[in-house]
C-alpha cells in the first residue's frame, strides 16, 4: 500500500474546493429558482475563480515539493503543467 500523498497547502486547497462547491450548490439552486442570468453568471464567476485558485496552488506546490531532479522526465512533466496554468 502506498502513503497518502499529501503537502502543507493540502488543507487549504481541501477547504477553497469545499467553499467552490458551496458556491456551485448556490447556484443550481439559482438556476431552478428561475433567477436573473446575470446574478447567476456572477455566482458562477466565484465558482471559476475559487477552482483556478486552488489548482493554481495544487500545481505550484507540485512543482516546489515534487519535482527538482532537474532530468528530463522532470522538465516533461513541467511543460504539461505549464498548459493547465
Amino acid at each position: 500500500m502506498t502513503q497518502p500523498h499529501r503537502h502543507a497547502t493540502h488543507p487549504g486547497i481541501v477547504k477553497r474546493l469545499k467553499r467552490a462547491e458551496g458556491h456551485l450548490r448556490h447556484v443550481i439552486g439559482m438556476i431552478e429558482e428561475g433567477r436573473p442570468c446575470a446574478d447567476i453568471t456572477v455566482q458562477l464567476q466565484a465558482v471559476e475563480k475559487a477552482v483556478v485558485a486552488a489548482k493554481r496552488t495544487l500545481i505550484h506546490d507540485h512543482i516546489d515539493h515534487c519535482l527538482g531532479a532537474g532530468g528530463e522526465s522532470d522538465l516533461v512533466e513541467m511543460k504539461a503543467l505549464a498548459k493547465l496554468l
